[in-house]
């Protein structure tokens, strides 16, 4: 009788590990699935936990360093998404495997730097040895917007072999600040002559053109480009090409021979704005 009843114990201790095992198998599963928090939610939670901190009992004397600690940290995000011009917008997260001290996530990763976007897609591998984290990235997938820049796909290319988000993120502050001033400039200039200077490819694209309504077929090519290398410094390299019809050619020759010349020496001593001023101005008063 009593060995009947230590079996009827064991068995319901083993249905008992059974379910426990099962409901932390769906727990781990649960842990594991993707989360996407958009600008919204993350504020949202944000504002939840300094009113939960706010309304912590007396028990809990580490609430208000608690929410200090909070605010710092928006003060530090918000300063180094002014200081850099990077935004981020979406993130994702999956736990692929933990076993011992390894732990592997794959992240995904979108935002913005000016007005360039970008998609990360990497893995992260996690050690953990004598209470020291190590910490490596893997499988780095970037993808950029918009494209067709050489330079741009080729520095792109480089980080993803490298798996250096610093470096990334570092030269992507520096270029995209650089393609955010070309777009402003052409639109300045763009709105304050809009007899003269047309853009053929837009606003993102890398000339502009002055156009002469009294001299049919004068035209000057503004070309800014934006060199970036594999190790992600970044050059503007700005240049001027003439189309001149022949009547104008032969009056001219000299002075408009010249032209390039004289407008990169104007742009080390004037920079690049006024550089093309004078060159719109000098432009306009041969009409």
């Amino acid at each position: 009788m009593d060995s009947d009843i230590c079996q009827v114990y064991e068995d319901e201790i083993q249905s008992l590990k059974e379910e426990i095992k099962l409901l932390s198998k769906k727990y781990e599963d649960s842990q594991q699935e993707s989360t996407y928090f958009s600008d919204k939610e993350i504020l949202m939670s944000v504002k939840s936990l300094q009113r939960e901190l706010q309304g912590e009992s007396e028990g809990h004397e580490s609430a208000a360093d608690l929410q200090a600690q909070l605010e710092s940290l928006e003060t530090d995000l918000s300063f180094l998404m002014k200081l850099t011009g990077i935004q981020f917008t979406g993130l994702s997260k999956k736990t692929l495997e933990r076993t011992g001290n390894k732990t592997v996530r794959k992240y995904r990763l979108s935002g913005s730097c000016c007005s360039l976007s970008f998609q990360l897609e990497f893995q992260l591998l996690e050690m953990q040895n004598k209470g020291n984290v190590s910490a490596a990235i893997t499988d780095l997938s970037i993808t950029m917007e918009p494209r067709g820049n050489s330079d741009l796909d080729n520095f792109v290319s480089s980080s993803e072999k490298c798996g250096s988000l610093l470096t990334f993120f570092r030269s992507l502050s520096s270029y995209a600040e650089w393609y955010e001033h070309r777009r402003c400039t052409f639109l300045h200039f763009k709105e304050k002559y809009p007899d003269i200077v047309s853009l053929p490819e837009g606003l993102l694209g890398d000339y502009i053109l002055l156009r002469n309504p009294k001299a049919s077929g004068f035209e000057l090519m503004i070309v800014w480009k934006i060199h970036i290398n594999e190790k992600g410094k970044t050059t503007p390299v700005l240049d001027l090409l003439t189309k001149v019809p022949k009547q104008v050619l032969d009056q001219k020759m000299a002075a408009i021979e010249n032209a390039p010349t004289r407008f990169r020496s104007m742009l080390l001593v004037v920079g690049i704005e006024e550089a093309i001023e004078n060159l719109v101005n000098i432009f306009v008063s041969e009409r």
